[in-house]
């Protein structure tokens, strides 16, 4: 099959979190399947800034906005032998960051996507690129399918694409003030009720759902979820609606960069079945960070976004219990500035067990999922989550909230003792935090049994294989919707 993944990041050229390590993966295992797989992007200032060998090509596309004409260049890349488009405007994407700086989003964020959408549609027609499906993902290319349906219904070059889209987070659901809606070059007739309004705002998701061929979410339970008012936020109408078209997949890790026994990243290489090296890794961890080097004192990492989806206010309230007890606790991440704040506070007390590491330190992320003995994730929501499937493929034992694709990638050790490999809690309480933290530090005093739950995880298939599948049986399903 042809097929188009669209997206506002891909790994490396720019990324915030996991969107931009799903695109990089995902069209790489659908390759390896035989598909034509093609990606395309914005071309960021920071993509303009990687070795990756960005070209120059020589077609250019025209797209008129609110009565003014914005031009656009293509350039090329490739991630293996997946090709790799970027399209260039400086006015809208040589910017220091990718959406907003850290006092708010781009105000002209509904024009520079529009652009971006509009000019992906003209240059597959410049390139003769005819894709069974065009796969989207996120608000940011919600523009593509309510495009396809909406205006160029008749259009004979895409009559037999189909369109796919993917919900990573539906808390981020492009929604904008009225006006916006000339911005996108969109009819003003479509701002009703039934397509693109909501609540008197635009809301780019929610027409993407109304528009595209199928759509999917990046797990079983959180498919279930957001149709329901607790996490549906607001749109669990409009998702219910295209239930029978909405589809849970798990996101899948990319298996040769997170591998524990050929990671040139951490101190030590060891494997499932020779585990001395992970030994040396949390000894090396522990040195790096300043932290009493103590082979038998569990510690706890933490690699995250600080955001209140991450459950960090949960962190920050457990933060003086941890520093209390017989164990080691790091974290890594960066976000919202109340998190920041909060947390340099408690780190300029210095207690001796805790390690607070803020900013973007690429290189000391898979320290910490090696080095670890547990691996901390409290979210309060959580679409797929990636974190606790490299924890798994590093021995590293999880500590996660019940919910969205936490639940349906960790396996509760209390609940399931011959299966589990990981321990989990419901309430989103501090309390109930705790209890499975303490749950897992008694699991970790038996070491016999510690390493089989170790094991099962890193044994897990947390690779795109079984995901890619997925995907491919989905492709057919919308390509064959389009073309009956």
């Amino acid at each position: 099959m042809k097929v188009l993944m669209v997206a506002s990041e891909v790994a490396p050229f720019a990324r915030t979190g996991g969107l931009a390590e799903v695109t990089a993966a995902l069209p790489a295992a659908l390759r390896r399947m035989g598909h034509d797989v093609r990606v395309i992007m914005p071309f960021y200032r920071c993509a303009a800034q990687t070795e990756l060998g960005v070209r120059k090509a020589r077609k250019s596309a025209e797209v008129t906005l609110n009565g003014e004409t914005h031009k656009g260049f293509l350039r090329q890349a490739a991630l293996g032998d997946v090709p790799v488009y970027l399209v260039e405007n400086r006015e809208f994407f040589s910017r220091d960051y990718l959406y907003g700086t850290p006092e708010g989003d781009y105000p002209d964020n509904p024009r520079r996507f529009a652009f971006f959408c509009r000019s992906v549609l003209q240059f597959l027609k410049r390139m003769d690129f005819r894709p069974d499906v065009i796969h989207c993902h996120d608000w940011q290319t919600a523009l593509v399918p309510i495009i396809l349906r909406l205006e160029a219904a008749d259009d004979p070059f895409f009559a037999r694409t189909a369109t796919v889209f993917t919900i990573h987070n539906l808390a981020y659901q492009g929604l904008f003030p009225a006006p916006a809606v000339a911005e996108t070059g969109l009819p003003s007739a479509l701002f009703t009720t039934e397509w693109l309004e909501y609540y008197g705002q635009l809301n780019l998701m929610k027409g993407a759902i109304l528009t595209a061929d199928l759509i999917t979410t990046v797990s079983e339970t959180y498919r279930r979820e957001i149709m329901t008012p607790a996490q549906g936020c607001g749109l669990e109408g409009v998702l219910a609606r295209r239930g029978d078209d909405l589809f849970g997949i798990v996101n899948g890790i990319d298996t040769d960069e997170w591998n524990p026994a050929a990671d040139k990243r951490i101190f030590r290489n060891y494997s499932a079945r020779a585990l001395a090296g992970k030994a040396a890794d949390k000894l090396e961890l522990q040195r790096e960070l300043g932290m009493p080097a103590a082979p038998s004192v569990p510690l706890i990492g933490m690699v995250s976004r600080l955001a209140e989806q991450k459950g960090i206010d949960l962190v920050l309230e457990l933060l003086p219990r941890l520093a209390e007890s017989e164990l080691q606790f790091v974290l890594l991440g960066t976000g919202n500035a109340c998190y920041l704040e909060r947390l340099n506070s408690f780190r300029s007390k210095g207690a001796a067990n805790i390690s607070i590491n803020l900013g973007f330190n690429d290189p000391l992320a898979p320290k910490i999922y090696a080095g670890s003995d547990l691996f901390l994730m409290p979210s309060r929501f959580e679409p797929c989550g990636l974190s606790q499937l490299i924890a798994m493929r590093y021995g590293t034992v999880p500590v996660v909230r019940h919910t969205g694709g936490l639940r349906d990638t960790v396996v509760d050790v209390t609940r399931h003792p011959r299966e589990g490999t990981g321990f989990t809690f419901e309430d989103f309480t501090a309390d109930a935090c705790w209890e499975a933290i303490e749950r897992a530090l008694a699991g970790y005093r038996d070491r016999e049994s510690w390493r089989r739950i170790m094991r099962r995880g890193m044994h897990r298939d947390v690779s795109w294989h079984n995901a890619a599948g997925r995907y491919e049986t989905l492709y057919r399903m919308a390509a064959d919707t389009r073309r009956g």
